[in-house]
């Protein structure tokens, strides 16, 4: 049986708002998540991704009463990244209505982070998120692509291939890969970096970073995206869910509607 080509909006958090920037700069307001939430749950989401953007820079936790009042107004899978440092972060994320949970800038540093939480509670429930992006002046990998940490603020010299196949190894479940240099512009997913990690990794792969028109989804459906994830094209009207989930059926990939 073909597996559906999942449709993913994404709630950044800030301060307990949902914002949207450029390249998770300039920040702007698109409203309180859990009415955002409800709604995306209501318009055929497949999942919904809580992200809180600034708690590995802010150096806490997320912000578990959000998480569970957004946990409350939602019927589909509930992915929650953001400031997750430990296997007990996991649990509380769980305990407080996450079905799977996040994990980036504290498998950089502790990489076995996710062996012991792929160990407790099974790998399906961690979602590495890859903040990646071409290699800057002064900076070199094998691929040409570097990991970022504390949203996309750090460089980590880390090559995004060779990063994925490790976490991949250790227990990650699902690759949420972002484009940092995408994000937030809309001209379309970096879809070269997609068919790169593709060809390396086996686990389910969620497109990020770049979704601007329908056919950018058709695009990185192409190039073996499992699961799309966007933020400003549903948060400020742009596209609706079902808009998507048409053009990618009329093109051919199975969707649920």
């Amino acid at each position: 049986m073909t597996v559906a080509l999942r449709i993913i909006p994404c709630l950044d958090v800030d301060a307990g708002r949902v914002v949207k920037g450029v390249n998770f700069q300039n920040l702007r307001d698109a409203g309180d998540p859990v009415e955002l939430a409800r709604r995306y749950s209501g318009e055929g989401a497949d999942e919904i991704t809580f992200l809180d953007i600034s708690a590995s820079a802010d150096g806490r936790a997320t912000m578990l009463d959000v998480v569970a009042a957004t946990a409350e107004q939602v019927f589909v899978p509930l992915t929650v990244g953001g400031g997750v440092r430990s296997v007990d972060d996991v649990a509380r994320l769980l305990a407080h209505g996450a079905d799977k949970v996040g994990i980036n800038t504290a498998a950089i540093a502790d990489p076995d982070l996710l062996a012991r939480v792929s160990d407790r509670f099974g790998n399906q429930v961690i979602v590495l998120s890859v903040d990646a992006r071409r290699c800057p002046p002064g900076v070199s990998t094998a691929s040409g692509y570097e990991v970022t940490t504390h949203g996309g603020r750090r460089s980590t010299g880390i090559d995004a291939i060779e990063w994925t196949i490790r976490a991949q190894e250790l227990g990650a479940g699902e690759i949420l890969l972002n484009s940092m240099d995408a994000d937030g512009v809309g001209d379309g997913f970096d879809l070269e970096m997609l068919s790169q990690i593709r060809s390396h990794v086996g686990v389910p792969l969620i497109a990020s970073g770049g979704a601007g028109t329908s056919d950018h989804f058709v695009s990185a459906a192409r190039v073996g995206a499992d699961a799309v994830l966007a933020a400003s094209v549903f948060h400020f009207g742009t596209l609706t869910i079902h808009e998507v989930k048409q053009h990618l059926s009329s093109e051919g990939f199975p969707v649920r509607m």
